[in-house]
């Protein structure tokens, strides 16, 4: 980018020594702003589209649209500048920005050259990491409430205190924890992995967080049925397995696919449309005949009747006897809808805070 220094209104725009002044006093503005200010600047008059700042400003760094808006936005406040009817920077619908201000090169005020810090960019394995990561604890929250959920539910005497019903609350909530975290990392480090070169989450988001689901589905039922007939000699039955992850792991991604494509502005409207796709998710699970946690814990309270587990009780507070169809269904509903709702909020939130920390770099 050339040096000098740029004169517009009340500004003065010094690239060598990466200051912006204003009636002689600086404006405080990050290193990347500077960058993307600079180049509308140097590009004076002329359409600056987002791949050029992709290019030069973000140096290839992943990053969403929304990064480059925000940009824009914060350069309009610090410029005291409206879109609507600009002053310094227009909009080009669909294209990019342009800078519109006149301007004057001004050689006439040197100043001295002072080293700049340089830090480290971030890498799509850091990226790869942060979203994984956060997808693994949203599962894991999910896990929770619902193993609380159920605890509660299923125990023989939820309502009355003693060792019995406390040791299964416990254990259920242990035991859906840990599916969770377990789920959410196949999920969300398959959907981290499809869109390990994107800026953002794309239509290979759904083919990730299927794949993650399935391959972790399959492990997970593989070992929990080896384990019970280890331990107890015989097989509690058809537990969930790689056809429920394939189902809900494509439902987190579509709901990650579609927040971005739509730009879904709040975490709250991005957990709604994605509690919404897992609940249809977890309905179609039970219509093609599979099950999610409380129909396998259903399967465990028949298999082994004397464990205390008490999963019809949850049928009757539906109105039916037992653990049944309508039960059954909306049960998955539930979990469907909690599942996705905090793989996708959670990893909506790392990818919201991966953007304020790459945009802040200098």
């Amino acid at each position: 980018m050339g040096q000098g220094s740029y004169r517009f209104e009340r500004f003065l725009l010094d690239t060598s020594d990466r200051r912006l002044l204003r009636d002689g006093a600086p404006v405080e503005i990050n290193a990347r702003y500077f960058d993307a200010l600079a180049l509308l600047v140097r590009e004076q008059g002329r359409l600056v589209n987002k791949d050029r700042f992709m290019d030069e400003v973000w140096r290839g760094i992943p990053v969403t649209d929304e990064a480059l808006t925000q940009c824009i936005r914060t350069l309009r406040r610090l410029l005291g500048d409206d879109a609507a009817s600009p002053r310094f920077i227009e909009t080009v619908p669909k294209h990019g920005y342009r800078f519109i201000a006149a301007l004057e090169e001004d050689a006439s005020a040197p100043v001295p050259p002072r080293p700049v810090a340089h830090t480290a960019e971030p890498s799509p394995w850091q990226r790869l990491a942060v979203l994984g990561g956060a997808g693994t604890i949203g599962g894991g929250m999910a896990g929770l409430l619902g193993g609380l959920a159920y605890g509660l539910g299923a125990s023989s005497q939820p309502l009355q205190p003693g060792p019995g019903a406390t040791s299964i609350l416990l254990v259920l909530v242990a035991l859906t924890v840990l599916v969770g975290i377990v789920g959410g990392a196949g999920v969300s480090f398959g959907i981290a992995a499809a869109n390990f070169r994107r800026s953002q989450p794309s239509a290979w988001s759904v083919a990730g967080g299927a794949v993650g689901g399935l391959l972790v589905g399959a492990l997970a039922k593989l070992l929990g049925l080896d384990a019970f007939a280890l331990l107890v000699g015989r097989s509690p039955g058809d537990i969930t397995g790689a056809p429920e992850g394939f189902i809900l792991g494509a439902a987190a991604g579509l709901g990650l696919s579609l927040a971005a494509r739509t730009g879904v502005p709040r975490l709250r409207s991005g957990m709604l449309m994605a509690a919404a796709l897992g609940a249809v998710a977890g309905a179609i699970i039970v219509a093609a005949g599979g099950r999610l946690m409380a129909g396998s814990l259903d399967l465990l309270a028949r298999a082994f009747p004397a464990s205390g587990l008490r999963v019809a009780e949850l049928g009757w507070l539906l109105g039916e006897r037992g653990f049944g169809p309508v039960t059954h269904l909306l049960t998955a509903a539930l979990e469907g809808a909690l599942f996705v709702s905090f793989v996708v909020g959670a990893t909506l939130l790392a990818e919201r805070h991966w953007r304020g920390s790459v945009a802040e770099r200098a």
